[in-house]
């Protein structure tokens, strides 16, 4: 190893122990009443301020605009020790991560400037993208309309996870003029836009993903994009990365607390063996074993993240083409970011294959080691199996192992869309 190298790796650890040291005290914040929260059904507002005030909302912003410039793996790790606080905030955050790493990735100029300055001042992004409508799989009755040089929206979307707690809110919608699926920045204070806090699961009971109705809502037409969903990135991998990372802190608050359980408990059994719980075999195994669940879940997520970061740093190099700092263009380098964003996206769909088993069989092994005291309501454990199962129905399991046994057996199979609606299922692969 070169002495650069060496100084380079020493640098790297430097700053990743400094963001952790950062964000422990919020972290430990938001984790003391989380039980409460969750039980009580408090919208955490507080707790998204905490996040903001200290910056956490501009994490992965590079420092030039004002961010902390986290690596995908440091924003990775992060993301999960917030998850072990309270898993909603996570997925709550989920849109507006994906908001910055798509900014990210986007080619220079002051369009990514401005956004990503936004972000490090503190915006944040909701979302609004899925509908309950009887449109066809892959379109929206939501519609972007003019009239007299006015843009407006107008529509209802449902799962509009982290809105009520956003600055803006981006919705997918259908021109009416175009035909075409648009991506739309709006305003969530702005005249017409109505959210709705009435998201019923049984987990995840605190993202806010409930309605949101847009009614005759002017649109400033700097806002209005193209929308390049069915465009295969390393973006979806991204995206399932982020459910992932909030399943694997799932998984250490359920360790977490087991252990806090298991110590505070003065009965024993009288089939056990030890003077205390914490000196029986078999609670020490239960323990180990949940560690070891938890240990896989979480080294998943991140060997996976690793290779989105890869797909992401070749992004935001590819973006940058024909700028006066940047290398051209050449076939070879196209043929390679096509090579990571499809290593991302296998990555993250190996991680799912896994991470949500693992967890679930953690949360339900937590039970093993207090008999039916563990059930009282007042402990709230059963959130953890609660939020775990909620955030693994994203993206369902079973099609994401059939798409990438196709794309194995023969090259073609990867999913880089996901939608729902009636009618016949297009797959865009």
């Amino acid at each position: 190893m070169s002495i650069e190298h060496a100084a380079a790796r020493l640098a790297a650890a430097e700053h990743r122990r400094d963001l952790h040291a950062r964000f422990a005290p919020v972290f430990a914040r938001i984790a003391a009443e989380s039980a409460t929260r969750e039980a009580e059904r408090t919208l955490p507002f507080d707790q998204v301020e905490w996040l903001r005030e200290t910056g956490f909302l501009a994490v992965q912003v590079p420092v030039e605009f004002g961010g902390l410039g986290a690596t995908t793996v440091e924003f990775f790790e992060l993301l999960i020790a917030l998850a072990e606080a309270d898993s909603n905030l996570p997925q709550l955050l989920r849109a507006h991560f994906t908001t910055v790493e798509s900014w990210l990735v986007r080619e220079p100029g002051e369009r990514r400037e401005f956004w990503l300055r936004q972000i490090a001042g503190g915006a944040m992004f909701g979302n609004a993208t899925h509908e309950r409508s009887a449109a066809a799989v892959g379109t929206y009755q939501t519609a972007l309309s003019r009239e007299n040089g006015r843009a407006r929206l107008d529509g209802t979307k449902h799962y509009s996870t982290g809105s009520i707690y956003a600055d803006w809110i981006l919705v997918t919608a259908t021109d009416a003029e175009t035909g075409e699926q648009v991506s739309v920045t709006v305003a969530a204070d702005a005249v017409g836009v109505d959210r709705r806090d009435d998201w019923d699961g049984f987990g995840q009971r605190l993202t806010g993903s409930g309605t949101t109705v847009f009614t005759d809502v002017t649109i400033d037409p700097e806002h209005i994009d193209v929308a390049h969903a069915s465009t295969p990135s390393h973006i979806t991998g991204f995206l399932e990365l982020v459910l992932l990372a909030s399943i694997a802190g799932v998984g250490r608050a359920a360790l977490r607390d087991a252990r806090d359980f298991v110590a505070s408990r003065t009965r024993v059994y009288s089939q056990g063996v030890g003077t205390s719980a914490r000196e029986d075999p078999l609670v020490q195994q239960v323990i180990g074993q949940i560690s070891g669940l938890v240990f896989a879940a979480e080294s998943a997520v991140l060997a996976a993240a690793a290779v989105v970061g890869e797909a992401s740093d070749l992004a935001q190099l590819e973006a940058a083409r024909g700028t006066a700092t940047a290398p051209e263009l050449t076939p070879e380098s196209v043929r390679e970011s096509t090579r990571a964003i499809r290593a991302a996206e296998t990555a993250a769909v190996r991680a799912q294959l896994q991470v949500p088993d693992l967890v679930l069989r953690a949360t339900t092994a937590l039970f093993e080691v207090g008999g039916a005291s563990a059930t009282a309501r007042e402990r709230n454990l059963d959130r953890h199996w609660r939020n775990a199962r909620v955030l693994s129905s994203h993206n369902p399991v079973i099609y994401q192992a059939r798409a990438l046994g196709d794309d194995l057996l023969n090259g073609d199979g990867l999913l880089f869309t996901w939608a729902t609606g009636e009618g016949t299922p297009t797959t865009t692969t």
